[in-house]
């Protein structure tokens, strides 16, 4: 595997095991966040996300597809976020493939009229693995001991 496959597999990896991200969407000039449960579908190079068709953030969508999802695990020092173009669709198939228990908080069934789907089409991330929160207090001590740079993990920018 070359280091690009391999730093593209580390960005599939963590965003899947984050599996929330806060979703930033243009609102006029104003750029708007909100978390968000990812379902991400490697093969298909794609993260999809269940919304609802009265949502402001499928309008900010249809007029400014592009979009930014930002995953973090704080505790674990791990990070990535990954620039794309959402579009929204209305793809009852996929509807019900991707219905699982968090969305019963929003919705009945996954036969509701009102589900839509948001896809993400990444083009472009970046991540952060640190060793974790300890270890990077350990290292951060250490190089302000020596006066050197701490080895905080690895870190990349990747093409999707």
């Amino acid at each position: 595997m070359t280091d690009a496959e391999d730093d593209n597999h580390k960005v599939w990896n963590l965003a899947e095991k984050i599996g929330f991200c806060m979703l930033a969407t243009q609102s006029g000039t104003d750029l708007k966040a909100r978390p968000m449960a990812a379902y991400a579908e490697r093969i298909e190079n794609a993260f999809y996300f269940l919304t609802d068709v009265a949502s402001h953030k499928d309008d900010e969508v249809s007029r400014h597809p592009n979009v930014c999802l930002a995953f973090a695990d704080s505790k674990g020092q791990k990070y990535v976020s990954i620039s794309g173009v959402a579009e929204v669709q209305n793809d009852r198939e996929k509807i019900r493939d991707l219905w699982a228990t968090p969305a019963k908080a929003w919705w009945d069934s996954p036969d509701d009229p009102s589900i839509r789907i948001l896809k993400v089409t990444p083009s472009s991330a970046e991540y952060w693995d640190s060793p974790g929160t300890v270890i990077s207090y350990i290292k951060m001590a250490a190089a302000a001991v020596t006066s050197s740079k701490p080895d905080m993990g690895e870190n990349a920018k990747v093409q999707m």
